[in-house]
């Protein structure tokens, strides 16, 4: 059974699990190759209420929370969505952590979300890796690894610490096949976290 609904991203009753996938299907919208994309989570209903303009024109409809903003849950959580708000694009050239380390959000932005790509290895290939490359040393033996995969990493974080994951791997590219959970890429999650500190 699947738990997509017809033409959208997979079912999940956390606000934050369901931001993290529908920010990964709208990103698996753009096809591969694509540069990180950063977004501020803001809570719908907030928004509607302080930006009514901006509001309207994402047409977050103020009687139909659950068709609008990414994040809606059924049940005691239901009063809580967040709207993603795709920031500027990413300096060119500049580390992703040192991006990171220059960003401070508002107090109207309950969390924020980042979509980058990356190769990744399985976890049996670890031993393989020569101990005397440095970064970009790594990153190319990584290109050149032939166990190696193309992931899109979909990482968001609330001002409370939640923090939630999705990973899509180029060769099993559809929505129900995209991994979640909070600690699949804790150090990027907690780059993010500190984005609120």
């Amino acid at each position: 059974m699947s738990n997509s609904p017809t033409g959208g991203p997979p079912l999940a009753a956390d606000p934050l699990t369901r931001a993290v996938l529908e920010l990964d299907e709208y990103a698996a919208g753009f096809g591969w190759d694509r540069p990180p994309r950063l977004f501020a989570l803001v809570d719908t209903a907030q928004l509607r209420a302080q930006e009514p303009g901006l509001a309207q024109r994402l047409d977050l409809g103020a009687d139909d929370g659950a068709d609008s903003g990414a994040g809606f849950a059924a049940g005691p959580a239901a009063q809580v969505s967040y709207t993603p708000i795709e920031q500027q694009e990413l300096p060119e050239g500049q580390p992703l952590d040192e991006f990171l380390a220059t960003i401070a959000w508002p107090d109207a932005v309950g969390g924020c979300a980042l979509t980058v790509e990356r190769l990744m290895l399985p976890p049996a290939a670890e031993a393989e890796v020569p101990g005397d490359l440095d970064e970009e040393g790594l990153a190319a033996w990584v290109a050149e690894h032939p166990r190696r995969e193309e992931v899109r990493l979909t990482v968001g974080v609330l001002r409370d610490g939640s923090r939630e994951a999705a990973l899509r791997l180029r060769s099993k590219d559809a929505p129900t096949e995209v991994l979640t959970g909070p600690e699949l890429v804790p150090g990027l999650a907690r780059a993010l976290a500190a984005t609120f500190d």
